[in-house]
């Protein structure tokens, strides 16, 4: 150390030269940028090794001049970095480009790292093939930190935690090149950011997966209460179950009427009548399982098909429904007999005895090989000729005429349960119910009965007497249920469809007394014990009380209209309001005009702002959308077209919901007005 200092010292003096030669190096490289770029990129070339580093700094370094700690040559290279090739400013000459390169030749480097050490042998040894663009880059953020202020203007570097002085140099000599990847701290642990690219993502990603392990997603806590229901599929309305409490004499009614179904005679047409909530399609489906049941058990052809005329409401719609069900009915009877026929026909071909007394499903003997041939080929030609009927497309004699054939296809007893019926005649007319019940005098194979279901008793007033007549051979009523009746069959139900003792003992009796108190509707029953049941087991309690009874109650009955009326806008309050004080007055169709002069009064005697009649006239619209009223367009010939309306919700209900609005509180003064208006 002492033979250093000694050295230091007695070559002061040329500080001044080697910082001359520094500026005359740099002078001569701005005048040749294109060496200057190949020599700057070829400096930033990573040797391989430590020592093809060490020997390209003895190289270029043949010259070195030890400055030591001399202030003159310190204040000289650090002016001359600064000036001239700002190296850490990062607008202007990235690290990483060869072009723009800073200023100052690989010489100049290497007598700074001879002179500070062997810091650029460092740098080199540290930074091989392995460190990636991150570190390189988190390397030339911490020396422009280093080098430069916000503004990016040069600073005065000191040393500090992060930044470690650099041995055998002052604290203004803190440059690129002078900086020890050893002590730049990169992936510091104390603070892990996820913006910073030398972050363990995996890491950080393999600790949230086992933060996740620990917590409890969205639906884990509410599955960790115990079920109380055993099967709720059982409270369903579609549900149909092994037995119907009180309706034993309807049923006897309908079987006595269709079992001559299973003799192979044509059953008699049936019309069921009753409230909704009844039994009336359960007890219909009760009575077809069974029927069909029976039929396979003595091995007789007998189908039922059902129809939600709800859903399928138009002529075309009933008719392709009905034929593409047939079809894929015949489809699958023509493969089991193809099946048979070959598995005859191999055997066949090696004992001919067995097609003694063999016949086709439509009693045609076969009893040689070209007979079964033959039937083998009509059947194939039958299936490719099944076509499926469209939901759209084609003539309705056309799709009546496939329905036809696919019925007629084969020997068997049809009934066709229509539920809902009075909303298909409501929709197309009798006319499907005419052609259903006069095609068995054309079909050959086999019989056709209707079975219509319906919630209105005056629907066949509107019926052809042609159609009526033969529609309505038989009429059996379902009366509504009382509360006892109500009270057994939800006891019946509840015994499959909650778990044992989840009821207290008040639960049946209460959900039946709630649907009695209406219209004896078991529907209503059933959905009131099966949202009491939901409400208990969202709270996660352990049995079904009292008090879900009541909130399941008063989860029904809130009424979507009135609640729809509550919430609506000032100014839809104010239009609506006009149209009841129409309606009270005695008016009937009311037009659009009408509505507005009444709006002008009431917006006047409320201090509201008046809309123009196009506006007044989308607000009737909506409220039409939204069914309390029904507004219809009609034309007035030369006078143009306006809307009808009429309320399509109960006057005085509505109008007490608008009432109980603050600013519509005292609207009624507005009476006079439209009584005189009238009046004039």
């Amino acid at each position: 150390m002492g033979q250093n200092d000694t050295t230091s010292n007695d070559e002061t003096g040329e500080s001044g030269a080697n910082s001359s030669t520094r500026n005359e190096e740099a002078d001569t490289q701005r005048s040749e940028p294109t060496a200057d770029a190949n020599d700057s990129a070829e400096s930033r070339s990573i040797p391989d090794t430590a020592d093809e580093t060490v020997s390209s700094t003895n190289d270029s370094s043949e010259a070195d001049v030890d400055v030591g700690n001399d202030p003159g040559a310190d204040s000289a290279t650090s002016s001359g970095s600064v000036e001239d090739a700002p190296i850490d400013s990062t607008e202007d000459t990235p690290i990483d480009s060869t072009e723009d390169a800073p200023v100052g030749t690989t010489a100049d480097r290497a007598a700074n790292g001879a002179t500070n050490g062997g810091v650029d042998e460092s740098v080199t040894a540290d930074v091989d093939d392995t460190v990636g663009r991150d570190v390189d880059t988190a390397v030339s953020d911490t020396a422009d930190r280093l080098a430069t202020g916000d503004d990016g203007s040069a600073v005065e570097s000191k040393p500090s935690e992060s930044t470690p002085e650099i041995p055998g140099n002052g604290p203004s000599d803190t440059d690129l090149d002078d900086i020890d990847l050893e002590d730049v701290d990169v992936n510091t642990s104390s603070s892990r950011d996820r913006s910073s690219p030398d972050v363990d993502l995996v890491g950080d990603v393999l600790d949230d997966e086992a933060d996740d392990g620990d917590n409890q997603g969205l639906f884990d806590d509410l599955l960790s209460g115990e079920p109380i229901f055993e099967n709720k599929e059982i409270l369903r309305p579609s549900y149909t179950p092994r037995e119907l409490p009180h309706r034993n004499d309807q049923i006897n009614q309908m079987a006595t009427v269709l079992v001559s179904a299973l003799r192979g005679d044509t059953p008699s047409n049936i019309l069921i009548y009753g409230k909704t909530g009844t039994g009336k399609t359960a007890s219909a489906k009760f009575v077809s399982n069974e029927l069909e049941s029976t039929s396979q058990k003595y091995d007789v052809p007998c189908e039922v098909e059902y129809i939600n005329c709800e859903v399928t409401d138009t002529q075309y719609r009933v008719l392709a429904q009905l034929a593409n069900k047939f079809i894929e009915k015949n489809q699958a009877v023509i493969a089991d007999e193809l099946d048979r026929l070959r598995d005859l026909r191999s055997r066949a071909t090696e004992d001919s005895s067995v097609l003694e007394g063999e016949t086709s499903t439509d009693g045609t003997p076969i009893e040689t090989l070209d007979a079964v041939d033959e039937r083998i080929a009509a059947l194939e030609d039958d299936a490719d000729e099944m076509e499926e009927v469209p939901m759209t497309g084609w003539p309705t004699d056309r799709v009546y005429s496939t329905f036809f054939d696919a019925v007629d296809y084969h020997e068997r007893v049809v009934v066709i349960m229509l539920d809902e019926i009075d909303k298909l005649v409501e929709k197309s007319g009798d006319d499907t119910l005419y052609n259903l019940s006069r095609m068995n005098s054309e079909l050959e194979n086999s019989r056709v009965s209707i079975m219509g279901i319906s919630n209105d008793l005056k629907f066949t007033d509107f019926l052809d007497p042609r159609v009526k007549s033969s529609l309505g051979e038989e009429e059996i009523v379902f009366p509504p249920y009382d509360a006892n009746q109500l009270r057994d069959i939800l006891q019946h139900r509840a015994e499959d469809a909650f778990k044992v003792d989840a009821l207290t003992d008040d639960v049946i009796p209460l959900c039946a007394a709630f649907a009695a108190q209406e219209h004896g509707d078991a529907r209503r029953a059933l959905d009131l014990l099966r949202t009491a049941g939901e409400l208990a087991e969202r709270s996660q309690a352990e049995i079904v009380a009292e008090k879900h009874v009541r909130q399941a109650q008063d989860k029904i009955e809130l009424d979507r209209v009135v609640e729809v009326v509550r919430t609506l806008p000032t100014q839809s309050k104010i239009v609506l309001f006009s149209i009841i004080l129409l309606e009270k007055n005695g008016v009937h169709n009311i037009n659009t005009g009408e509505v507005f002069n009444i709006y002008k009064r009431l917006c006047e005697e409320i201090d509201a702002d008046v809309l123009t009649q196009r506006r007044v006239t989308d607000l009737i619209s909506e409220l039409d959308m939204l069914g309390i009223v029904n507004a219809v367009v009609v034309s007035k010939g030369r006078y143009g077209r306006t809307k009808e309306m009429s309320l399509s919700v109960p006057i005085d209900e509505t109008e007490a919901v608008l009432l109980s609005d603050s600013r519509l509180g005292n609207i009624e003064d507005a009476q006079p007005f439209v009584q005189a208006r009238f009046d004039n």
